[in-house]
């Protein structure tokens, strides 16, 4: 049986009583949405300047985006990776073409695709920069959101997010952002693979680096033989003036991760 929700008490009360509480959110039950703005199951309108953390930057219910989703729900659901489709290589080329890469992999969440990037750094290590097996490390940055998965919350500094989660996955060196001193040493650790850091840390509380931080970082990685690992989940697609937020400073990441805003919400 369906159940109509017709109040907020009403949708808070039943997310209370059958949602897992992983999350706290403010006490407002959306319905709608259109461009900019939201409102609420009363009718109340709402400026969105959350844009579900970007994941909605082209705004809610964008009409080429709907017309986009319905088309293609008419020709083919799902092929999953057991066969070719003709859609997939023309997004993997368009979005290599748009950011300046060689390849491109799809995942399903920012969370999948952070995972993804530790694992193609730990195997870059392993068969190209030669560290001994089950040695590689990545230095991540002090506060820190990568997403909540296991080995994402091992690299992490909020004890909510790792308080009774644990044993946690070895293989990460914390060290603080923005610390350009804390960069030169642990890079100098030949068994560094992989340097994981967000060009502005969102839940460290907006906090931008000084100028230069990136670019002296990518010239460390460089000089180490380290592959950079930018994070632009939440700064990326022009949500900081520019493509990405690493363009600010003309830096250019080995690994490019990208989420939320790329899937058109």
């Amino acid at each position: 049986m369906v159940t109509t929700v017709t109040s907020s008490h009403e949708a808070i009360d039943l997310e209370e009583k059958y949602g897992a509480h992983n999350y706290h959110p403010l006490p407002v039950v959306l319905n709608r949405g259109e461009g900019v703005f939201l409102w609420d199951v009363e009718g109340k309108r709402y400026y969105d300047f959350l844009s579900a953390y970007s994941a909605v930057n082209q705004g809610h219910c964008h009409p080429q985006i709907i017309n986009a989703l319905i088309e293609q729900a008419k020709e083919l659901t799902l092929t999953s990776r057991a066969f070719y489709n003709d859609k997939l290589g023309v997004a993997e080329k368009f979005v290599c073409d748009t950011f300046g890469y060689d390849k491109a992999l799809f995942m399903n969440s920012g969370a999948e695709a952070n995972e993804t990037a530790i694992k193609l750094a730990r195997k870059w290590g392993y068969t190209k920069k030669g560290i001994e097996d089950n040695k590689a490390v990545i230095v991540a940055a002090k506060k820190n959101f990568h997403g909540r998965t296991t080995s994402i919350i091992s690299a992490s500094t909020d004890s909510s997010a790792r308080k009774n989660f644990g044993p946690f996955m070895p293989g990460f060196e914390i060290i603080d952002y923005d610390d350009v001193a804390a960069l030169k040493k642990a890079l100098a650790n030949p068994n560094v693979c992989g340097l994981w850091i967000e060009p502005i840390q969102g839940e460290a509380g907006v906090y931008v680096p000084q100028p230069g931080y990136l670019k002296t970082a990518a010239d460390l990685c460089r000089q180490h033989n380290v592959l950079l690992m930018m994070d632009e989940i939440q700064t990326g697609i022009a949500r900081t003036g520019k493509m990405l937020a690493s363009d600010h400073e003309g830096v250019h990441a080995d690994i490019l991760i990208l989420g939320k805003a790329l899937s058109g919400g």
